[in-house]
């Protein structure tokens, strides 16, 4: 598969990430996947990737995905493979629907329900996407944070996923409040392959970044002073994402959040994805659980 040149080159977490999504098929709708490496718990978003992936391989090229509802179950460890059952609930005339289940040294981590659509014309409209300062203007938020924890950047874990902040905080103030809503700049670091499918796969995997940092601004609790897990997420997907209509590695995309509500310490963030033309192309809700060290 080419990849296109646009954008920043890529970085080692890029290619990881892309080599993460390349399963391995054990049998008719059993799939394995490498969780990549690292330390601690493993990233939720690269596990719904996978499962992206994973549905996606039992599903028609005519069918992209249009909603998915998940679950993380467990936390996910970089030190053993990932297996992904697939389950084919449905093959309908226009809508196709699967469950995949992640399980890993032989529990359930991640429970997924996609459901793919032929694509049809209909209505179209949208509310305007909230103004932002130019990502160009902002500092990367993987600088501001090792500022902030007093470490070196290179100390920081990387990213496959670029990110800026329209709304900073306050660093010489950790234990500031403030309303829980943000803007983020985000883009993928480096070209992706042509495959729509590995498109699709990693804005799922971007969508669970940034979300319960959203929900934290209220709690003023420093990075290092909270603990916090997604708990269930869900995208839909509103416009085609192919060449000529919208790719992830072609520029900058603002990722719009906001959290009405949290108690029991369990937070409900929604969020919006826009192309940097303003067009809407993916909305984004999930839970998170966020609670002080203990």
């Amino acid at each position: 598969m080419t990849r296109r040149s646009a954008g920043p080159p890529e970085t080692p977490s890029l290619a990881t990430l892309l080599a993460c999504l390349e399963l391995e098929q054990l049998d008719r709708d059993l799939y394995l996947g490498d969780p990549g490496p690292g330390e601690g718990r493993l990233f939720g978003g690269m596990v719904a990737a996978q499962s992206v992936v994973a549905a996606y391989r039992t599903v028609g090229d005519d069918r992209p995905l249009h909603s998915l509802h998940a679950y993380f179950l467990r936390p996910g460890r970089h030190d053993l493979p990932i297996r992904f059952v697939v389950d084919r609930i449905r093959d309908g005339k226009t809508f196709t629907t699967r469950n995949v289940v992640a399980h890993q040294g032989g529990e359930a981590i991640f429970d997924l329900a996609a459901s793919f659509a032929c694509p049809e014309t209909g209505l179209s409209y949208q509310d305007a996407m909230p103004e932002a300062s130019p990502p160009e203007t902002l500092e990367d938020w993987e600088t501001q944070r090792a500022r902030a924890l007093g470490h070196r950047r290179d100390a920081i874990h990387s990213s496959a996923v670029e990110l800026r902040l329209c709304d900073p905080y306050d660093i010489e103030n950790p234990t500031k409040t403030y309303e829980p809503r943000q803007r983020n700049w985000v883009r993928v670091k480096g070209p992706l392959p042509d495959d729509p499918v590995v498109h699709v796969a990693v804005l799922v995997y971007l969508t669970d970044r940034a979300l319960l940092m959203t929900a934290a601004r209220a709690h003023g609790l420093p990075w290092d002073k909270r603990m916090s897990a997604s708990l269930d997420h869900a995208v839909w997907i509103h416009r085609p994402i192919a060449r000529g209509s919208f790719m992830l590695d072609e520029n900058w995309m603002l990722y719009a959040s906001q959290s009405p509500v949290g108690h029991a310490a369990r937070s409900l963030i929604f969020g919006g994805l826009y192309a940097r033309d303003g067009v809407r192309f993916a909305s984004v809700v999930q839970e998170g659980l966020i609670r002080p060290v203990r």
